[in-house]
């Protein structure tokens, strides 16, 4: 069974987690991952674009100019969509982009998102840390030991709560709870730093 170190502040190996084979090892299904992906992604569109119509368009009322004698097309309103200044034809307006996918789907899409973290050795499992931190620098020199770079997602149960306030000033790095985090959150993020509670909460959401 695949074994998980669990490190303590100073960055030392302080124990490990044993890895359930349902959740971790084998093939990360792709195609589950992108159903969830694009249906997160869909739930973020802000929908606002919106065009006028020719009936939207000030104006327009009168005749342009009558109907025989002229030359031209004939023409009943200056804001049609063929006049410059008229109305648009089949354009975006307001809508609701989101939908949903069934929960299984979403509970597959987690589990391969974790499982795709720890095969690319982009997980890192933190001790709890219930000491109480003042500054912000003192939480940065707890990353530095683990050596965490780059955009971070902190899945931090169990921790003291003064985390939240240090790691707010930090700039790619983003707090969520286990028990909203979703597939998308886990990808879209380079490195996944959690706790054993944190895992421990994670993998119990997967298996019920």
């Amino acid at each position: 069974m695949a074994t998980l170190p669990v490190l303590n502040k100073e960055g030392k190996e302080a124990g490990t987690i044993e890895l359930p084979e349902g959740i971790f090892g084998g093939r990360v299904k792709q195609e589950v991952l992108h159903q969830a992906v694009v249906m997160y992604q869909a739930s973020l569109r802000q929908g606002t674009a919106s065009t006028k119509e020719r009936a939207d368009v000030s104006g327009g009322g009168k005749k342009p100019y009558r109907q025989k004698g002229t030359g031209r097309a004939r023409a009943g309103s200056s804001r049609s969509p063929v006049w410059k200044g008229g109305g648009v034809v089949f354009g975006p307006h307001p809508r609701d982009f989101r939908y949903t996918i069934p929960k299984k789907i979403r509970r597959a899409a987690l589990k391969e998102s974790l499982n795709a973290k720890y095969q690319s050795r982009q997980m890192v499992c933190l001790d709890e840390l219930k000491e109480e931190f003042a500054k912000t620098k003192e939480f940065v020199k707890v990353l530095e030991a683990l050596k965490v770079q780059g955009k971070t997602l902190a899945l931090l149960d169990g921790c003291d709560q003064s985390v939240l306030r240090v790691s707010r000033n930090l700039p790619r790095f983003q707090v969520v709870r286990s028990k909203d985090v979703n597939a998308y959150d886990i990808l879209k993020n380079k490195t996944l730093l959690l706790t054993k509670s944190s895992f421990d909460k994670l993998v119990e959401r997967i298996e019920k």
